[in-house]
């Protein structure tokens, strides 16, 4: 699974590719987002942001609609330079995302997602709270420490690599 600072380069380098762009066509294989999609009037809205929260991707756009995917054990983000104007079909995808420039396709879980209000305070954030996250961590009472690390309403992105190497280098 893809660890929090994964999910950050991603993030980056899809905000690169697609904030600021108008939504030229927008398709999934959920039904429920594809639905909901078509509800929110997303093509032609502009791309806000494409942010991590922990494991989670967010694509903001104007309208207010929040795309939501999470990656998973195999799960990616794509992104192609588009050739000209003629679209292409894409493989079954979680999410394709078409601007003027780039196609951006999802292979992943894509939904509004409740557990996103739960996450911890996010350790690659800038306003990221040390002391925060210690409470936090303490609250979990007796839980082993590498359990509470993994922990994603205590802490969101450690995966069981940061976990580990983290440990480790504490000797713990």
């Amino acid at each position: 699974m893809p660890e929090g600072d994964t999910i950050w380069r991603t993030a980056r380098a899809l905000h690169a590719a697609l904030a600021g762009q108008a939504v030229l066509a927008f398709d999934s294989s959920l039904v429920a987002v594809a639905a909901a999609a078509r509800r929110l009037a997303v093509v032609g809205q502009t791309i806000e942001a494409v942010e991590a929260r922990g494991k989670h991707l967010l694509v903001r756009f104007a309208g207010g609609a929040v795309l939501h995917t999470h990656l998973g054990m195999r799960g990616s983000w794509r992104l192609a330079r588009r050739p000209g104007a003629a679209r292409r079909p894409h493989p079954p995808a979680r999410a394709v995302i078409e601007t003027a420039d780039v196609v951006a396709v999802c292979s992943s879980q894509a939904a509004t997602h409740p557990a996103l209000s739960r996450l911890g305070p996010d350790l690659l954030k800038p306003d990221f709270d040390p002391a925060a996250a210690r409470r936090r961590l303490r609250q979990r009472g007796e839980l082993p420490i590498g359990v509470a690390l993994l922990d994603q309403t205590a802490l969101a992105g450690i995966g069981n690599v940061y976990k580990s190497e983290g440990l480790f280098l504490c000797g713990v």
